[in-house]
């Protein structure tokens, strides 16, 4: 099994190197010299620890972040709960709404509560005309806002697979030795799952670190850490890679301190149990349950504002890029009336990317979680580092490493699939090495002692134990896949636009309408496979996990 480690290790290792690190390199090397070009040098870290304006940013970038994990952790456990343990009704559409929020640029989440909460939105205005005044939902309460409501099904997902992956007879022992049903919840199930939770939290933390569109958008004049980088790589500003550069150095110094803290935490507790099915509904009194039903669709109702807020902005009529109280189907004519190209190219790229990111992903996710050494913990490191990584970056350093030599990529779909799987792989690793925590090591013990090779052990027993975190790492790495723009708009070519850059190029025109119809129709197009998905994994809830 050593063996098998070892290879799958090295291999992930050699393929980070080439498509992450290189490029990375090549970016974060002008953070150490003169003008970005010239000698060796650290001031430009001096300059930005003397700089309040870059201090503000990185604390408003990390306050954000830290507050939206709270909140997306304390509506997005209660919920996977419901989901996993309670009859709820309507569970595989409850499953699907709950991952819609991934599917929507955050950007475009945002912009459409701005054209409503805005300074001059259409409900602000409305309600100060009668005498009802309302703030508007720009600044950190807004961003926070916008963060929790697109983001906790990170938490939602690993945290479902988790709680199905409990062994009942652990609940049922505390039962018995007189343990009532919060009390048990509180101190044997929630430890167990532990490991999700935490793999969820530090997803939705490094997210809402490394966003971009959404402080762009509703952060007015504070700083925020993401924007600077970009618009000091995108030359909004004078342009200055040596400072982008080092601000992107201390980005991954975030992720990499929130990164220790986890291994740290997991290192020292054992989460591993024997489940073969998931756990039983819970039997709750109608009161209880009815209570859990009004909870999870309560927060999954108000996640869906933005989605209400899109929608809606897509059936009025703008004049120019004023908003209108006019309804009509204008701006669905208009996109549907242009090439259809965008749309397949999101699909298509997204779904290689998806099933690409989880066959390098799960292997890698099995092997961190299952066999600690150095070599793997640098492989857990390295792994993580892409998602702490703004995509804009990322996409710079991969365009300087293959525009020219011997590997030539740019200019196709084949570096778009690159960047979505790099980028993506975090959630692939998280995801799998959540479930293995939770897997008990002697099975895989007695296969190889049984004669049956690590490699097909791993692919014939704990790829099955670990289906449900594998299902739920391929609908995140899909759906934010389709919803990507950071990478996409740095790479695409005139054959390869996607929805999210047209959404883009709208809203940065005045075509805020269109964009709006554009999200809506990715919106209807990813929730039909999700709906799909979601009532198969119903139908196998007390199946062998």
């Amino acid at each position: 099994m050593k063996r098998f480690a070892t290879i799958v290790t090295l291999a992930a290792l050699v393929l980070l190197a080439v498509f992450l690190l290189y490029p990375l390199a090549l970016v974060l090397d002008a953070s150490f010299r003169i003008d970005g070009t010239g000698g060796l040098t650290l001031g430009n870290y001096a300059a930005i620890v003397k700089s309040r304006y870059y201090l503000g940013s990185i604390g408003n970038s990390l306050l954000c972040a830290a507050l939206a994990t709270a909140f997306a952790c304390a509506i997005g456990i209660p919920l996977a709960f419901c989901l996993a343990r309670i009859d709820i009704p309507g569970r595989a559409l409850l499953l699907t709404l709950a991952s819609l929020p991934l599917v929507l640029p955050s950007f475009v989440s945002a912009y459409a509560l701005v054209l409503l909460f805005g300074h001059a939105g259409v409900v602000t205005t409305a309600l100060r005309g009668i005498g009802i005044p309302i703030g508007s939902i720009y600044g950190v309460p807004g961003i926070v806002i916008v963060f929790t409501l697109t983001l906790y099904p990170y938490v939602v997902m690993p945290v479902l697979a988790g709680f199905q992956a409990v062994d009942a007879s652990m609940e049922e022992a505390a039962r018995n030795l007189g343990g009532s049903r919060p009390y048990v919840i509180r101190t044997v199930l929630l430890p167990i799952v532990m490991p999700a939770i935490l793999a969820g939290g530090l997803l939705v933390f490094i997210e809402a670190l490394e966003n971009f569109g959404v402080p762009a958008v509703l952060a007015e004049d504070r700083p925020f850490l993401a924007v600077d980088i970009f618009k000091l790589f995108a030359g909004e500003s004078d342009a200055n890679p040596a400072a982008a550069g080092a601000l992107s150095v201390l980005l991954i110094a975030c992720t990499a301190i929130a990164l220790l803290v986890q291994r740290h935490y997991l290192g020292k507790r054992r989460f591993s149990t024997n489940a073969r099915s998931a756990p039983a509904k819970l039997p709750l009194t109608p009161g209880l349950r009815l209570t859990a039903t009004i909870v999870s669709w309560g927060i999954v109702i108000a996640s869906l504002l933005p989605f209400a807020a899109v929608l809606m902005i897509s059936l009025l009529r703008f004049r120019g890029p004023v908003l209108t109280w006019e309804f009509g189907l204008g701006n669905y004519a208009t996109l549907l009336s242009g090439s259809y190209r965008p749309l397949l190219n999101t699909l298509t790229l997204a779904s290689i990317a998806a099933v690409a990111t989880m066959l390098i992903g799960a292997p890698i996710g099995y092997v961190v979680a299952r066999h600690r050494s150095r070599l793997s913990g640098l492989l857990d490191f390295v792994g993580m580092v892409p998602f702490a990584v703004s995509g804009t970056i990322l996409a710079i350093g991969l365009i300087i490493a293959f525009n020219s030599g011997p590997l030539i990529l740019t200019g196709g779909w084949l570096i778009l699939v690159i960047a979505y799987v790099v980028r993506k792989l975090p959630f692939a690793i998280r995801s799998s090495s959540a479930i293995v925590h939770q897997l008990d090591p002697s099975l895989e013990e007695a296969s190889i002692n049984l004669g049956v090779s690590p490699s097909k052990t791993f692919a014939t027993l704990t790829v099955p134990l670990m289906a449900s975190g594998l299902v739920g790492g391929l609908v995140l790495v899909w759906i934010t896949a389709a919803s990507e723009l950071s990478a996409t708009i740095v790479l695409y070519a005139s054959g390869w636009v996607t929805t999210t850059v047209v959404m883009y190029h709208a809203i940065e025109g005045t075509g805020a309408g269109l964009a709006a119809a554009a999200a809506a129709v990715l919106i209807l197009v990813t929730a039909i496979p999700l709906l799909l998905i979601n009532r198969r994994i119903n139908k196998q809830e007390s199946t062998v996990i």
